[in-house]
C-alpha cells in the first residue's frame, strides 16, 4: 500500500498524488521523487562519493563479502519471500546480486540521493528505483522484506527510520540491518563518510525492540580482521591521510587475502556461530 508521507491519506496513486493534500511526488532526472528538496543536498552522505563507490564495489573484499553474508541471510531466514525493498541503495551494488540470487524477485530500491540512482539504474535495469527520504517511505504493509544496509548510521533520527521500515514490511514479513560497530574505532574515515555513529549491540538491539521488530539473529562480522582494523583507524586518527575514499584502496594481494580471511569468517556465521566483536554488525528482523 503506498500511503502520502504529507499527510498519511492511504492508496494513493504514486503518479497522481494525494487526493487529499495534493501532495505529487515530482520527477528528477527520470526518477520518481517523493523527496525533492533533498534529492541533490543533504547531510546523510557526499553525493560524489558515488563514483569512488562503484569503481571499487566490485572487487573490493569488503563489499563482497558483506553481499555473501546478506545472500546467506535471504537464503536461511526468508526462503519464500516474494518481494524486497532495500532502503538507501546506493550505486545498486548489493541488489544486483541479490537480483542475480533471485531473478524472478520484485525489488525496489530508494536512495535520497539521485546521483546514486543514475548508477544504479545501470546495474539494475529491471528494478524500481525511487529517490525518497527513509524518515518518511510512502509504504505500509507493502513488501516481504525491507533491508537498510549500512544506512541507518548516517541519519540522526535514526529511530524514525526504523519506524518507518517496520511500517513498511507485511505482517510476518522481515527485514534485515548491516551497521558499522563499536564507538571505540570511529576515525576520521567514519567523518569521512558522514556517519552519525557506530552502534553497540545493546544500542542496535533496544532500537530495532522499542520500533516493533522481534531479532531473529544477530551476528558481528569482520572479526577476524578486527586486530587490522584498529590498527588502520589508530593510523587514521594519527595521520588523517585514510579519511576519504582512499581508505577502500588496496593492493590486489592484499585484498586477496583479506577476502580469504572473510570466507573464513562468514563459514563460522553460517554455521552459527554468532561473532561477539567486529567491525560490523548484521540483525536479522522480524516483524511482529
Amino acid at each position: 500500500m503506498i500511503i502520502c508521507p504529507s499527510c498519511g491519506q492511504k492508496n494513493i496513486d504514486a503518479e497522481a498524488g494525494c487526493s487529499n493534500c495534493s501532495f505529487k511526488p515530482a520527477r528528477i532526472d527520470g526518477f520518481l521523487a517523493w523527496a525533492p528538496e533533498l534529492a541533490h543536498h543533504n547531510d546523510g552522505f557526499n553525493e560524489h562519493n558515488f563514483d569512488a563507490l562503484a569503481r571499487v564495489e566490485e572487487g573490493n573484499f569488503w563489499f563482497r563479502s558483506r553481499n555473501r553474508i546478506v545472500l546467506w541471510a535471504l537464503r536461511k531466514y526468508f526462503p519464500g519471500f516474494k518481494s524486497l525493498l532495500e532502503v538507501g541503495c546506493g550505486t545498486g551494488f548489493v541488489l544486483a546480486g541479490i537480483t542475480r540470487e533471485y531473478p524472478s524477485l520484485r525489488t525496489a530500491g530508494s536512495e535520497i540521493h539521485v546521483a546514486g540512482l543514475a548508477y544504479a539504474a545501470k546495474r539494475l535495469p529491471h528494478t524500481e528505483l525511487i529517490q525518497m527520504d527513509a524518515r518518511k517511505l510512502p509504504y505500509e504493509s507493502e513488501f516481504d522484506v525491507v533491508a537498510a544496509f549500512d544506512v541507518i548510521e548516517h541519519i540522526a533520527e535514526d529511530e524514525l527510520v526504523l519506524q518507518n521500515i517496520h511500517q513498511a514490511v507485511k505482517p510476518g514479513g522481515g527485514c534485515l540491518i548491516t551497521v558499522p560497530q563499536h564507538q571505540w574505532l570511529w576515525s576520521p574515515v567514519d567523518e569521512a563518510a558522514c556517519h552519525q555513529r557506530r552502534y553497540s549491540t545493546k544500542e542496535l538491539h533496544d532500537k530495532v525492540k522499542a520500533a516493533g521488530f522481534d531479532i531473529v539473529h544477530s551476528t558481528s562480522f569482520v572479526m577476524l580482521l578486527l586486530p587490522l582494523m584498529l590498527l588502520s583507524r589508530f593510523t587514521a586518527r594519527r595521520s588523517k591521510k585514510m579519511a576519504g575514499n582512499e581508505a577502500l584502496a588496496l593492493s590486489p594481494s592484499l585484498n586477496r587475502v583479506m577476502e580469504a580471511v572473510m570466507r573464513a569468517e562468514t563459514f563460522l556465521i553460517k554455521m552459527g556461530i554468532p561473532l561477539p566483536i567486529g567491525g560490523s554488525r548484521l540483525a536479522v528482523l522480524r516483524r511482529r
